[in-house]
């Protein structure tokens, strides 16, 4: 329990929050908004794994 590493818990919260966005607009009918979260959730995801990847690289994890 002590060697969480936080930036993961962030990234986690931050792609719930695109993946809740894409329902939102689904439900308002809203491309644009369906859109951005789409975009977000990539980017959020791409820095998730690529922050993984060096912290593994790094011997962190």
């Amino acid at each position: 329990m002590g060697n969480i590493k936080w930036i993961f818990v962030l990234f986690s919260i931050l792609a719930a929050i695109s993946l809740m966005g894409i329902a939102i607009s689904i439900s308002m009918a809203s491309p644009l908004i369906a859109g951005a979260s789409i975009v977000a959730l990539i980017i959020i995801m791409g820095f998730g794994f690529t922050t993984k990847k060096r912290y593994r690289e790094e011997g962190k994890l």
